[in-house]
């Protein structure tokens, strides 16, 4: 019988790689996923699909539900005996309420485990350039609320004691309050030039760092708006020498990806790594093809073909899932060659333990044929193309006229996505959008058809248009896109390199 459990974990500070691994089984393992607003929602993707998501963010004075309610609603969900994952931002002992989620569990009879998170007090600094430790400057570190009401009557922080007894000073959610905090600092002994850092969404791209005094900090960070951290002490001098995060080479920079959602994710990984904030905007979806029967012929007649010739890597799975649907498997394309357009296309068919025959230098289907040319005799060879219902024409007409037999099909289509991101306009208008990313003519095509061909003008003044290879920077240009980033290598990899440089060279619009 299945046993019903409640998992409070701590989802850690913002940046998701900094999750546990036992929080991100818990999270695969839910029936319920109960979530705050600090909870960076890309942990979701892994839990599974028919998992019930319910959002309790406080944001603010905004709540989605009140405490109480929240400790209801995870006593009702556990009794329906499910398993049920409590994310909480940061660590959920310390200033998030998990222990009071945690009675209300024990009096209810529930088991519950806790899965300790990295909380925002360790992980915030360190992500802007400051131990919160060092043997030089101090040994001690404290974690204090900064969301003590000043007009009560009674502090429950004892001053005296935490200005000049701890090294380091690490207050939560104290921005509305920092006024006060640095009044009592100083007031109780503190001097007014210790130097003090007020992080905000600190461990994401969009983190933003001020530092100063606690004589001056006021008036620095009066533009900081939460979540934010402030840390006190003279750790904060190292941020100059230590400052690894926010001098990456993308940092600062949000970067559109239109890539289809099964292959956004690597492409935005790799710019996350540099520091990029990255919306996924997928223009198109991979579907199956509005027939089968095409490719499941050309499958059963495998042994026609003397070339499977490969354009993208949607072609190979689509092929090889088909292949094996049928039953068969590698064995029958013995003695079959294979070309393969590009490293990630090549790549795909090794999955498949099958070497590369043919790769073409240049990742364009002309440089396919002038490949083939050196490699086989064209005349008379019969070639198999499992493509795109859009791809171009141009290969299976070079190699027909060059004596080849051709099968052309289609073994996957692209469809037009419907991007969540509604207000991309908006953000791209505002200047919140630095570079639009473009990895096929058909990602151009349903971006532009997506936003509106009256908004191209508008586009091209506010944004720069990045572009993964000659055949999608024509068709850009022709519909009206300035494309001014181009991959010299056209590969992920390749565009990637070419942002970079663009970005660190100082040519991309400021």
């Amino acid at each position: 019988m299945k046993r019903s459990m409640v998992y409070l974990v701590g989802a850690g500070p913002g940046d998701p790689g900094l999750i546990t691994v036992k929080g991100l089984e818990c999270i695969k393992r839910a029936d319920v996923l109960i979530y705050d607003y600090l909870v960076n929602v890309d942990l979701l993707k892994v839990a599974r699909p028919n998992a019930e998501f319910i959002y309790v963010g406080k944001q603010g004075g905004a709540h989605t539900l009140e405490q109480e309610e929240i400790n209801a609603l995870l006593v009702k969900k556990a009794l329906e005996n499910k398993v049920v994952t409590r994310l909480k931002g940061g660590d959920p002992y310390v200033f998030g309420r998990g222990g009071e989620e945690a009675l209300v569990l024990h009096e209810n009879h529930i088991p519950f485990e806790v899965v300790p998170g990295i909380t925002a007090a360790i992980a915030t600094p360190n992500y802007a350039g400051i131990p919160v430790t060092h043997r030089d400057f101090t040994s001690t570190f404290g974690l204090i609320t900064g969301h003590e009401d000043p007009t009560k009557d009674e502090s429950s922080i004892d001053w005296a004691k935490i200005s000049t007894g701890i090294g380091t000073l690490a207050f939560y959610m104290g921005i509305k309050n920092l006024p006060y905090i640095t009044e009592q600092l100083m007031r109780h002994g503190r001097s007014e030039d210790t130097p003090v850092a007020v992080i905000r969404w600190g461990t994401t791209p969009q983190q933003k760092t001020v530092t100063g005094t606690l004589g001056t900090i006021v008036q620095k960070a009066k533009e900081i708006k939460p979540p934010a951290i402030t840390i006190v002490g003279e750790v904060v001098k190292l941020r100059e020498q230590l400052n690894w995060f926010e001098t990456r080479p993308l940092f600062g920079k949000t970067i559109v990806v239109t890539r289809s959602r099964e292959q956004a994710s690597e492409f935005a990984d790799q710019l996350y790594e540099y520091g990029a904030q990255v919306i996924e905007f997928p223009t198109i979806e991979i579907a199956k093809p509005d027939t089968i029967q095409p490719l499941d012929e050309a499958i059963n007649d495998i042994q026609s073909y003397g070339w499977l010739v490969f354009t993208s890597i949607n072609g190979v799975d689509a092929f090889f899932q088909r292949l094996l649907e049928l039953g068969k498997d590698i064995r029958d394309l013995k003695g079959i060659k294979v070309c393969a357009i590009g490293p990630a296309t090549e790549d795909g068919i090794k999955k498949y333990y099958l070497k590369v025959d043919c790769r073409p230098p240049r990742y364009v289907a002309e440089s396919v044929v002038e490949e083939l040319k050196k490699v086989t005799t064209i005349q008379g060879e019969h070639f198999l193309l499992p493509r795109a219902d859009i791809a171009r024409s141009f290969l299976p007409q070079e190699l027909l006229k060059l004596g080849g037999k051709v099968t052309d099909l289609v073994a996957y289509k692209t469809v037009m996505a419907q991007p969540k991101d509604i207000n991309l306009l908006d953000k791209i208008k505002n200047g919140d959008i630095h570079i639009i990313t473009f990895t096929s003519s058909s990602t151009v095509r349903n971006f532009i058809e997506i936003l509106g061909e009256k908004n191209i003008a508008a586009l091209n003044g506010n944004v720069q248009f990045a572009s993964i290879g000659p055949i999608t920077t024509q068709t850009a240009e022709e519909m009206g896109l300035r494309i001014t980033i181009k991959a010299d290598e056209y590969t992920i990899p390749g565009l990637v390199n070419a942002i970079l440089e663009s970005v660190t060279s100082g040519t991309e619009k400021t």
